[in-house]
């Protein structure tokens, strides 16, 4: 039944050891990989807590590019005039007296595992700034700063990499992983609020810039080269704890022991068979494959539940730029021709995509324990343009929350007739981080502490137990 509810410029470590390593031929076993690797620390707050915390074992983030336009997803107008709600009509969903978009019919099904946040706010209408805020919880300082870029005072971890820094290690994998490739605005210029930040290199959750819907898909740091044997690995290994065995007493600091460290993980990720086994698409059914969509985003989603089966914390799915995609309506910055690429180029992939990875992570017993975040950096202008197009609107915009925790066949909050403004329990980007944190296990007052040492809570937002 559906319930309505209102408001109640790093550097790198600089080491003479990688030039040792180089000498003695370790780049060519694929140790990049330990460029990619970090550390992960225990939690430093234990308060008490309230139900629903921890429900969720693992998290994946699926985040749509561009901003998706409210009215022809979770929120549409149909009573709005046409230049606002738009050429779409509205369909019945899984949950009584909640429609949505007529594009979106396979997760109308779903929405009984739903939650939707319909009054999501950051009142920043520039990518990179209100993308920030969405992916650490913290605003960018200025607001609505396009082309911003990362550095201080812009430095907040996302969150991904405050889960990496909080949960140990366990195995070749880490704790939090981003794919297929980075943010970024026309120009290649990466956002802010996608790293480690202040935390450091050891926080980053690692970037894995791929195409899994390439037939020959592989990622390139997992694969040996073709004269190396894992026998010949293991002796590799083992020369390289010897040359380490060796340097210990003249390199004690602690940038000796992290190099230590990534490239120990490096090798028992390249030796790790369950690990590279996550990586194999080819192992999934073509029915399997087909019901994703064979396309970078949709494979993508399915890599990301092998990932989570394989031990991953928090994958985090980046639906950027396809190669057809123009510089004037790139993935869902739909300034031009908003009805026509909705129709054919965006929704029908995401809603095959992100109802394949419900029904899956449910029939595989999976989805009580995970939570999966659909989300953007804001939404649509209610208003089309003369172009045809929505331009950019943080003003308020919807967010989807399902498994792990949260009750499904909820709305909360809501929009005004126009889906423009807040007009009941707005939620911003901390509040959602929080609740991420609070059903991954951590309590939204944990601290971490930055380059200076000074602690800090990693949310200042407040837990949605409306939604959970």
């Amino acid at each position: 039944m559906l319930r309505f509810l209102g408001p109640g410029q790093r550097l790198c470590d600089g080491l003479t050891r990688r030039e040792w390593l180089r000498v003695g031929g370790l780049g060519s076993l694929g140790l990049s990989l330990s460029a990619l690797a970090a550390g992960r620390r225990t939690s430093a707050a234990m308060l008490p807590q309230p139900s629903g915390f921890g429900r969720a074992k693992n998290c994946i983030i699926l985040f749509l590019l561009g901003g998706p336009p409210q009215h022809e997803t979770w929120d549409p107008k149909p009573e709005a005039p046409a230049e606002v709600r738009g050429e779409f009509g509205t369909i019945e969903t899984a949950t009584p007296g909640l429609r949505v978009c007529e594009l979106m019919p396979l997760t109308a099904r779903l929405t009984d595992r739903i939650a939707v946040l319909r009054a999501m706010s950051t009142r920043d209408n520039a990518h990179s700034s209100s993308g920030y805020w969405m992916l650490t919880g913290y605003p960018h300082q200025p607001t609505n700063a396009e082309n911003a870029t990362p550095g201080f005072p812009n430095d907040w971890p996302c969150v991904g990499a405050v889960v990496r820094y909080l949960r140990p290690d366990e195995g070749p994998l880490p704790a939090a992983i981003r794919l297929p490739e980075e943010i970024w605005n026309t120009g290649r210029i990466v956002w802010p609020g996608q790293d480690g930040g202040f935390l450091g290199r050891r926080a980053d959750p690692w970037l894995l810039t791929c195409d899994p819907n390439a037939p020959d898909f592989q990622v390139p740091e997992l694969k040996l080269p073709d004269d190396l044997t894992d026998e010949r690995l293991q002796t590799r290994q083992t020369l390289f704890e010897q040359v380490n065995a060796g340097l210990r007493t003249a390199e004690e600091s602690g940038a000796a022991a992290r190099w230590q460290m990534l490239n120990r993980q490096a090798f028992e990720l390249l030796s790790s068979a369950q690990a590279r086994r996550a990586f194999r698409l080819e192992e999934e059914p073509d029915a399997v494959r087909q019901r994703y969509g064979r396309n970078r985003f949709g494979q993508s989603v399915l890599l990301a539940r092998r990932l989570i089966e394989a031990g991953v914390s928090l994958v985090q799915v980046n639906w950027t730029r396809w190669e057809y995609d123009s510089s004037a309506a790139p993935a869902w910055d739909t300034h031009q021709k908003n009805a026509e690429r909705l129709k054919t180029a965006l929704m029908p992939p995401m809603d095959l995509a992100y109802s394949a990875l419900l029904e899956d992570l449910s029939q595989r017993g999976l989805l009580e324990e995970t939570l999966v975040v659909w989300m953007g950096e804001f939404g649509r202008t209610p208003r089309i343009n003369p172009a045809g197009g929505r331009d950019h609107w943080g003003h308020v915009f919807s967010v989807a929350l399902a498994g792990g925790g949260v009750r499904g066949g909820v709305v909360y909050g809501s929009s005004d007739r126009l889906g423009g403004e807040p007009v009941s329990g707005m939620v911003q980007p901390q509040d959602l981080s929080a609740t991420i944190f609070h059903l991954l296990g951590h309590h939204p007052e944990t601290e971490i502490r930055d380059a200076l040492g000074r602690p800090l809570v990693i949310s200042r937002g407040r837990v949605l137990h409306e939604v959970l």
